[in-house]
């Protein structure tokens, strides 16, 4: 293969990347479901860091093993980033070894899923069921008792420690 053809191959596979991309996810989820929060792009762009705009709000994902939040070890709870709703408690996060912050279940009504066919791959996303906002995916591949793990956006949540005692 001379260097022309490669570029070709590589432009190619960059353009069937961007494609799947656009394809596995519609709008924003919050613009698409009609969630309880609503703020327009340049609302949300004021209220989070470019960080969590690409997170929450774009379907980023940050590179793993960057989220301060992932050695969170004090009880507490962590909530929405783009909302503050609590999603989960400190009880429910474990060490994953994925480099992401990772919780085996969430709070009682507290996010929601969609399928998510991104980059040619069938996930679960998960999403704050209060303003759409991004967290990442959840796979069936976690501890007892529920066999989950929600695999968490670290940027996606802020963490409260719990004022006296376990959360």
């Amino acid at each position: 293969m001379n260097r022309r053809q490669t570029l070709r191959a590589g432009a190619s596979l960059l353009g069937l990347l961007a494609a799947a991309r656009l394809a596995g996810l519609s709008a924003s989820p919050a613009v698409a479901a009609g969630f309880e929060i609503e703020k327009s792009e340049a609302e949300w762009r004021a209220r989070l860091s470019p960080e969590a705009y690409r997170m929450l709000r774009e379907h980023g994902t940050e590179r793993a093993y960057t989220s301060p939040l992932n050695g969170e070890k004090r009880a507490g709870r962590f909530s929405c980033a783009g909302c503050d709703l609590p999603l989960f408690s400190s009880k429910t996060k474990f060490e994953s070894g994925t480099g992401w912050p990772s919780f085996f279940e969430p709070l009682p009504d507290a996010v929601g899923t969609q399928v998510d066919t991104a980059y040619g791959m069938r996930r679960t996303e998960v999403h704050c069921r209060r303003c759409g906002g991004h967290l990442g995916h959840v796979f069936d591949d976690g501890p007892k008792p529920t066999g989950l793990r929600y695999c968490m956006n670290g940027v996606s949540l802020r963490f409260e420690p719990a004022a006296d005692g376990p959360a």
